[in-house]
């Protein structure tokens, strides 16, 4: 499920998507403290992706240990967990033949053709 809690106020034009992986096997509190006017802190299960949004210039922190004593185990630079979105070539050419195949299944239809995503559950 997607949460978007205290957005990234529409100010900011140089945000960039980010994800942290918690791999540690306990419960993280990550937080961004270091951006004017927004606070950013979520709770990271072992084994959890956070993915947000953050400006360019911001600080991931990552806190473990017990909720009352928590200790400030790493600081992050944001730019550092940046998505970088790839599209391969087999995705591409996936997407091609799709495309060539409703286009042949609509060939004299007026109404396309929408494929199913899924069909059967058992």
């Amino acid at each position: 499920m997607t949460q978007v809690l205290d957005s990234l106020p529409s100010a900011f034009t140089d945000r960039i998507l980010c994800c942290y992986v918690n791999v540690a096997g306990k419960m993280q509190v990550a937080r961004i403290t270091n951006v004017t006017g927004w606070y950013f802190e979520r709770v990271v299960f072992p084994g959890q992706r956070l993915i947000f949004e953050a400006p360019l210039d911001s600080v991931l922190e990552i806190h473990s240990g017990m909720m009352a004593s928590a200790i400030l185990s790493d600081r992050i630079p944001c730019l550092r967990l940046q998505v970088q979105e790839v599209i391969s070539q087999q995705a591409s050419r996936f997407n091609h033949l799709q495309d060539q195949q409703i286009e042949q299944a609509n060939d004299g239809a007026l109404d396309p053709i929408l494929l199913p995503v899924l069909t059967h559950i058992n």
